[in-house]
């Protein structure tokens, strides 16, 4: 569904004119409802790639390579045929809900209106299917939350809220930036549950960008391991885990904090023993 090749993201600096090539020559695919996690440190280009894909690449940036969605060349889109491919094929879930509400309008309206006047729906059938969509992500409470303003509801609540907005237009990709950074680790595995199980209802692709490798192993059906603006290696899982193909990703998975229990479905990934020094240092 999804091609990247070659895709290379170059930024000029206004003052010297010196370009710096900020994404190196990527290159991957997604499937039909496949999932793929984009893990690596802070800085080493996830996000500028998924940004790259929206076509919302930092201003004055160059975009080379090719990116192609159903076989539609993204990167020569431009107007009116980017915004229909916007509202319609693609959907992004940022790292911050609050920074995807509009804070003076309540948040029926972020929801009601973008189904309808991206897709001519009345505003009434909107409404009952907002109200649907905020039960499929675990709100019960339908009337109240769409009549608040974003300040009157948690951070988890408005994450799901934008959830429901990323879905409500039937996307064919759906982009997940750190969409649970901002929680409490609580909130973060609920939404991250509510984010997958919606995914896999609607049989959407998803790209999920993360620091945490244990969490995109256990949503992701593949992982891309990202470092100074380049895919080092690309596997399922069980591949990165088992035989990693560099020392960055080794370096990774040794690094990773040990913060889920036995029998977290995360926990079964890189299961790795605790040392002797872990062990005291627990106890």
């Amino acid at each position: 569904m999804l091609h990247v090749s070659n895709l290379v993201l170059t930024v000029t600096d206004p003052d010297t004119g010196q370009d710096t090539e900020i994404l190196h020559g990527n290159s991957f695919s997604l499937a039909q409802g496949e999932s793929l996690g984009l893990v690596g440190e802070s800085g080493s280009g996830k996000s500028m790639t998924i940004k790259c894909i929206l076509g919302i690449e930092p201003a004055g940036a160059r975009v080379d390579g090719m990116i192609e969605l159903d076989g539609v060349d993204l990167l020569a889109a431009k107007g009116e045929e980017l915004r229909h491919i916007r509202a319609n094929d693609l959907a992004l879930i940022a790292q911050s809900p609050h920074g995807a509400l509009n804070p003076v309008l309540p948040v029926g309206r972020y929801l009601v209106e973008g189904m309808s006047d991206a897709r001519s729906m009345p505003k009434a059938e909107a409404r009952a299917k907002a109200a649907d969509l905020l039960r499929q992500v675990g709100i019960d409470d339908t009337e109240r939350v769409l009549n608040s303003y974003p300040h009157q509801l948690s951070g988890g609540m408005l994450q799901r809220v934008v959830i429901a907005g990323a879905i409500s237009g039937q996307p064919k990709l759906l982009f997940a930036d750190e969409p649970t950074t901002a929680l409490d680790v609580t909130t973060q595995a609920e939404v991250a549950a509510i984010l997958d199980e919606m995914r896999r209802e609607h049989g959407l692709s998803m790209i999920f960008v993360t620091h945490d490798l244990d969490l995109a192993a256990a949503m992701c059906d593949r992982l891309a391991v990202m470092k100074n603006g380049e895919i080092l290696e690309i596997g399922t899982p069980d591949q990165i885990r088992d035989t990693p193909q560099t020392e960055y990703t080794r370096q990774l998975m040794a690094a990773r904090p040990l913060l889920y229990p036995a029998g977290h479905p995360a926990a079964a990934f890189l299961a790795v023993e605790p040392t002797a020094d872990r062990e005291e240092t627990r106890s």
